[in-house]
């Protein structure tokens, strides 16, 4: 391909004059008006025409204030428009009044219309399906409480079915006792009954309840095996029937999963009802397979547990979720998973963000569905600064290469790294290497691949959320093809944890979000979550006219040729998979590379002979006015281009990319 180069900055002419006039405001009135004009003086230098063109442009908008969401989640639809979740908004009171909030905002209109949400799908998981809709598991059952904010002891009681005969059921508000103390379950429990093992061991059945100690005081606290009688039960059914507890502490409680599933159905920009997950999940990751079925992994329980390697698949013929016992394995909370060009193996970069051991699940490596068999990635620098790191695919998607940028310590930790390390998947013993160190330390950076084959890399902070003031300015475009890490226009809008930022059919890149635990240096004063919406035009969209799609069908076959007319020689063409993105993890963005093979003239045979001559008749742009015309090549391994909707987009010989346009693969 070949590209555009940068143009470099021309001189400005008039920068004496206005560094005259900083001098003499300053000298004027002192300190106060310096940062004023000197924003002034950047202001009016990204907004030439030259600097556009080198380092592109970002503008501020801000939706009606009805409509201003704390969105955790964003997806592009197949319509243009953009799907923003907010659930709860990590918010504890708008949880506590069942105040749950969706928008659909239309970036090419700005029309904005709110959704119906049925249940809190904070910091659920979400994936495409073939016919184009959203697939959305999880979400929050129950907020955190704070160790400080605990007054009753707490925690997970396993209740046990000693009896052959049938499962025992207990409502929500059931007493157990131990210790001559007193403690109630808050939610129903159905205990199935023992059975007995292929090598005749009889095992009880068991499940988990949460219970809570009916009065203060740490004398409630159990931390060794403690057996617990169900009260209110005849002697001889409390043989059968007692609860095992040891973790009933004042210890902080974590978020609670939901067992949530729904379809967002994008014709209708309604919810439509699933079947529930086997398992409740908060902060899961879904990735697709073949077929358009849905991997589900990792996550909180309904009890604040990290799930222990349990998944689960979606079956989008029959809406349905079914458990994978074959398929047992453990992850830290929203890993970045990838599924690979074979369609049987999915990457785990190592990144992930939030929740389990600092040492199981950490390791990157590839995953084969087939056999559940694993096999390690290594090279990778500073592995421990994996939380809260930001992993892609490189353009174009047959190279199988991922991208690992930034990251921090488990936990709150305000330290991160600037390391960027690429894989190359398609090597025997693949192993991370160096593409270079980014500018500054940085987690929560956002990645958004371009329809050029750059990715764009913006936002994040140096520190845990942002403390300190620690959001960053500064957003690069990575080259796969050169290695090189390109400078592009700061944002100017902090991002940091709970942002989000996807690409938007006309080439442009949206971000939004950021939730800053504080609004000062020093950490005293609370931070408030971003509602304000930025959009960042690459300097592509800067560099002359655009070519054109000017007829595609709308159906494309994987394996096939499509054919396409444009409205002007091209070079290459790309099918851009859209983003369903949070927390820096987004499994569905890929960039396909197409064959690119111009068909036969369609002219008259006397023109195609020259009858005019070749000085009176040329046609560079197709004959007598006629669109180009070319074959696109589709790959025809499912697990390169799974079926769904994507924009398809053409390159012309400078470099400058199409808007996309909307084609379904089948």
């Amino acid at each position: 391909m070949t590209r555009r180069k940068p143009r470099p900055l021309r001189r400005l002419r008039n920068a004496g004059l206005i560094g005259a006039a900083v001098a003499a405001l300053v000298a004027a009135n002192g300190p106060v008006v310096t940062d004023v004009v000197e924003q002034a003086y950047t202001d009016y230098q990204r907004d030439r025409d030259d600097y556009k063109a080198r380092y592109g442009h970002w503008e501020t908008v801000e939706l009606p204030e009805e409509y201003r969401v704390q969105a955790i989640h964003a997806a592009l639809l197949y319509t243009g428009k953009v799907l923003l979740i907010a659930g709860s908004g990590n918010d504890a009171e708008e949880f506590d009044a069942g105040t749950f909030t969706t928008v659909v905002w239309d970036p090419a209109t700005g029309e904005t219309t709110e959704v119906p949400t049925p249940e809190d799908l904070f910091c659920s998981g979400h994936a495409y399906l073939p016919n184009g809709n959203l697939l959305i598991a999880g979400g929050t059952a129950e907020y955190e409480v704070l160790a400080d904010d605990v007054t009753r002891a707490a925690g997970i009681l396993t209740v046990k079915n000693e009896s052959h005969d049938a499962p025992a059921s207990f409502p929500a508000g059931t007493r157990f006792t131990a210790n001559g103390r007193a403690y109630v379950s808050t939610e129903d429990v159905t205990v199935p009954p023992a059975h007995v093992m292929t090598d005749g061991t009889r095992m009880a059945g068991q499940q988990d309840v949460w219970i809570e100690a009916e009065a203060e005081g740490e004398e409630y606290v159990v931390t060794g095996g403690t057996q617990f009688q169900v009260e209110g039960l005849e002697p001889a059914r409390s043989r059968d029937l007692y609860g095992q507890g040891d973790t009933i502490t004042l210890d902080k409680q974590n978020y609670r999963g939901l067992d949530a599933s729904y379809e967002f159905d994008v014709a209708t920009e309604t919810y439509k009802v699933a079947d529930r997950l086997d398992e409740a999940r908060w902060y899961p990751t879904l990735v697709g397979l073949d077929e358009g079925r849905v991997l589900a992994v990792s996550g909180l329980d309904e009890h604040g547990k990290i799930i222990d390697g349990d998944n689960e698949v979606y079956d989008p013929t029959t809406r349905t979720w079914e458990v994978e016992p074959d398929l047992e394995r453990y992850f830290p909370t929203y890993p970045s998973l990838f599924r690979l060009a074979d369609g049987e193996r999915v990457f785990y970069s190592g990144s992930n963000t939030g929740y389990g051991s600092d040492e199981e699940g950490r390791q990157p490596g590839i995953w084969d569905l087939t056999d559940n068999s694993w096999q390690d990635v290594d090279g990778l620098r500073d592995p421990e600064f994996n939380e809260t790191s930001t992993s892609f695919l490189l353009a174009p998607v047959q190279d199988q290469r991922v991208g690992i940028v930034g990251g921090g310590l488990v936990g709150d930790s305000e330290e991160s790294t600037a390391r960027f390390d690429v894989v190359d998947l398609t090597e025997e013993e693949p192993r991370y290497e160096p593409a270079g160190q980014y500018p500054s330390p940085a987690r929560y950076i956002n990645a958004v691949t371009l329809p050029d084959d750059h990715t764009l890399l913006t936002g994040g902070s140096v520190g845990y959320r942002g403390n300190g003031q620690t959001d960053l300015h500064l957003t690069t475009m990575y080259d796969p093809e050169t290695g090189e890490l390109l400078d592009a226009a700061p944002n100017e809008v902090g991002r940091n944890y709970h942002a989000t930022a996807i690409l938007l059919p006309d080439g442009r890149v949206m971000t939004m979000g950021s939730d800053p635990l504080f609004s000062d240096e020093d950490d005293t004063l609370p931070g408030t979550f971003e509602t304000r919406i930025e959009i960042y035009s690459p300097p592509y969209l800067f560099a002359g006219d655009r070519p054109a799609v000017t007829s595609a069908p709308g159906d494309v076959t994987r394996g096939s040729t499509v054919p396409v007319t444009t409205d002007r020689e091209i070079s290459e063409a790309r099918l851009l998979r859209p983003s369903a993105v949070t927390h820096q993890t987004d499994p569905e963005q890929r960039s396909i590379a197409l064959d690119v093979r111009r068909t036969a003239s369609s002219c008259p045979e006397e023109h195609e002979a020259g009858e005019h001559g070749a000085a009176e008749h040329s046609c560079p742009s197709g004959c007598c006015g006629q669109d180009p015309a070319y074959e696109l090549g589709v790959p025809a391994e499912e697990g390169l281009t799974p079926s769904g909707w994507y924009m398809l987009v053409v390159v012309d010989g400078e470099g400058i990319p199409s808007p996309g346009r909307w084609v379904q693969v089948r």
